[in-house]
């Protein structure tokens, strides 16, 4: 055999053997389909969406946020309907949820409020270039210090001062601490309970899923907090330095019970810090009482992502950068108008109709076309339902999604 030719083989054999391999593992990939990614929403009632659908339209107006509308919108100017993108959803309406993403899985049942899971879908799906099925459990009104408590913190503890006011009333201090122990972790219990039905039947809510895919649990996303802020009886120094240090310490035991009790130990996990309000460092007069409330409690809530254990795997994400403060800057000069009318209102010098006619009269004076379209039109809640905003929730719904992407990338 010609030598010259006798080496060019022998080359050439790891060469071949590589394209071969290559093959074999296009056509094993073409046969075995990428498992389902499963992503859990969770949390109160900002999680379940109190957004109403009417607040999407003053998003043309920002070029910030322009895009993010076209995104959501299906050519024929409706809202879009995702295909490749299935969600069930407990706790926001009276019956469990299902079927393909699109608006009408925010609180409520009459299809007309969106929370952050609608954008989440949109931009994850778009991200990842796949189907994905969405499992939401959230609950209005709900705690981590008890409705959301986790097992290894045990049942909720009432601090020497709340004894000492229950002792003080002569209320029956061992029932209410037994009434306590029961409800402590509830909504966790029911929170798991879904998401294990879901996924013990994925079929009854992604009717195309293929069973030999099998499915991978690809990510976690935390919006709650009202509740424990508030708090003054189990956070006794609200505002203090420090003084939400318990909540962060549940919350990271959250975290890991959720990774131990769904077997997924590096789970990816978002923090949706809330920010309703926007940034305390730009709040008006009117606020600046809250400034310290709301600072603390944010640190509290972000904290968690900053531990060593769950370095690379958590991520917090703060709300308040979301925050319309165009629409907070057009209130505030509102709410001087509406001041002075309400005034002339109870002096007896205007009536319901003639207050309403003085109010159009200034806001056309001050205000322009625009800024008078903004300010009646983005509002559709109370300011810490981030004020029913579709344009604040959109943009955290898609922020969620950005950050989660970012972990899995990793």
């Amino acid at each position: 055999m010609n030598s010259k030719f006798h080496r060019s083989w022998i080359l050439a054999v790891p060469v071949l053997i590589c394209l071969a391999l290559g093959a074999i593992a296009q056509v094993a990939s073409a046969e075995q389909p990428r498992p389902l990614k499963v992503f859990l929403l969770v949390g109160q009632s900002n999680m379940q969406g109190q957004a109403h659908i009417r607040t999407l339209d003053v998003m043309r107006l920002d070029p910030k946020t322009a895009p993010i509308l076209k995104e959501i919108t299906a050519e024929n100017g409706t809202p879009r309907v995702c295909d490749d993108v299935w969600i069930s959803c407990i706790g926001c309406s009276e019956e469990e949820k299902v079927g393909q993403l699109t608006v009408g899985y925010g609180s409520g049942s009459d299809d007309s409020k969106i929370g952050p899971e609608y954008t989440f879908g949109i931009y994850m799906h778009k991200l990842l270039g796949e189907p994905i099925l969405i499992i939401k459990t959230a609950w209005g009104g709900k705690s981590i210090n008890t409705d959301f408590r986790p097992p290894s913190a045990g049942p909720y503890r009432f601090n020497e001062t709340q004894l000492e006011n229950m002792k003080g009333q002569g209320k029956d201090i061992e029932q209410i601490t037994a009434d306590r122990a029961e409800a402590s972790g509830h909504y966790y219990r029911l929170m798991l309970d879904h998401v294990k039905k879901v996924l013990a039947d994925i079929k009854r809510v992604y009717p195309d899923y293929d069973e030999t895919q099998g499915y991978e649990l690809a990510g976690f996303v935390w919006f709650q907090g009202w509740n424990d802020m508030v708090d003054g009886s189990t956070y006794p120094n609200r505002g203090a330095p420090g003084s939400y240090g318990d909540y962060s310490d549940v919350l990271a035991k959250f975290i890991g019970d959720v990774r131990k009790d769904l077997g997924a130990p590096k789970l990816p996990f978002v923090i949706g810090v809330m920010g309703a309000g926007g940034p305390v460092e730009a709040y008006p007069p009117s606020k600046q009482r809250y400034s310290g409330i709301h600072s603390e409690f944010r640190k509290a809530m972000a904290a968690p992502a900053d531990l060593p254990q769950f370095k690379g795997n958590v991520a917090a994400v703060w709300t308040e950068k979301y925050w319309d403060m165009e629409l907070e800057a057009l209130q505030v000069k509102d709410a001087v108008i509406r001041e002075k009318i309400k005034q002339l209102q109870n002096e007896g010098k205007l009536d319901r109709q003639q207050a309403q006619d003085a109010l159009d009269t200034q806001r056309a004076e001050i205000f322009t076309p625009r800024e008078i379209e903004i300010l009646t039109n983005s509002c559709s809640n109370a300011e810490f339902h981030y004020n029913g905003s579709g344009k604040v929730m959109t943009q955290i719904g898609k922020g969620f999604a950005e950050a989660m992407f970012e972990m899995m990338e990793k």
